[in-house]
């Protein structure tokens, strides 16, 4: 479904992706993990079309869509949240994820069905209770949730989330686990940048290792917990010795 070939991004000399290359089979969820600056969050930006890479080619659905623009990639099917949430404030949390239509791959047909889409959203991630609250006045948390409603309101083929339950309490980290398997059974791929290990190993057969802008590891969590380049450059060895 999604494959990257040697795909390099540079900042004024800075080699921020250098040379990566991984597939992305359909129906997967794949764990993206990696030290702060590994370049995580960069090949994100670079599939997504919000950064263009200096070399290589990013191949979406069997086409090549290195160059194109961020619309007409989400129109792919491709969708992603974002470590910062941003919706917009002065917005229903209804509102927020039927604007979700606007640059999506399955748009409605009309106002009604775009909104009884929306609705449908915030009831899977738990938010249909605060369907008509400003985004303003939800919690850091809810926004979280109301982000990835907004990220499923056009019905993608690619779900990308970064760091989406960062700063959830471990309470409600099961919940959102729960919401990635569902998502995933509902026949969506999804790749999830995440520096839980608990959590990538316990959701993702396949987990790749980013490190200084390149590609460390890659394969099932339990050889990557294993791998001793990886424990090295990003566990440490007081989570080896944990296991």
């Amino acid at each position: 479904m999604l494959e990257l070939v040697d795909v390099s991004k540079d900042f004024d000399g800075l080699h921020a992706l250098s040379d990566v290359s991984f597939c992305v089979k359909e129906g997967e969820i794949v764990g993206l993990i990696g030290p702060n600056g590994s370049g995580k969050s960069t090949c994100f930006n670079v599939i997504t079309g919000f950064l263009t890479p200096t070399s290589g080619k990013v191949i979406f659905g069997g086409e090549d869509i290195t160059r194109l623009p961020v619309h007409k990639i989400a129109r792919k099917g491709l969708a992603r949240t974002f470590q910062m949430v941003r919706p917009f404030l002065h917005l229903t949390a209804l509102e927020n994820v039927t604007a979700g239509h606007l640059f999506s791959h399955s748009q409605a047909t009309t106002r009604r069905d775009s909104r009884a889409r929306a609705y449908a959203v915030l009831e899977q991630v738990g938010l249909a209770a605060k369907a008509y609250r400003r985004a303003a006045d939800l919690t850091i948390v809810e926004r979280k949730w109301l982000e990835v409603a907004r990220a499923l309101a056009g019905g993608p083929r690619l779900l990308l989330l970064d760091e989406f339950m960062a700063g959830l309490s471990t309470d409600e980290i099961p919940r959102a686990l729960a919401l990635i398997r569902s998502i995933n059974t509902a026949g969506i791929t999804v790749i999830v940048v995440e520096h839980i290990i608990k959590t990538i190993t316990s959701t993702c057969k396949r987990v790749i290792v980013m490190n200084a802008g390149r590609k460390l590891a890659e394969g099932t969590s339990a050889e990557i917990i294993h791998n001793q380049e990886v424990i090295d450059a990003y566990l440490g060895h007081r989570h080896a010795h944990r296991q």
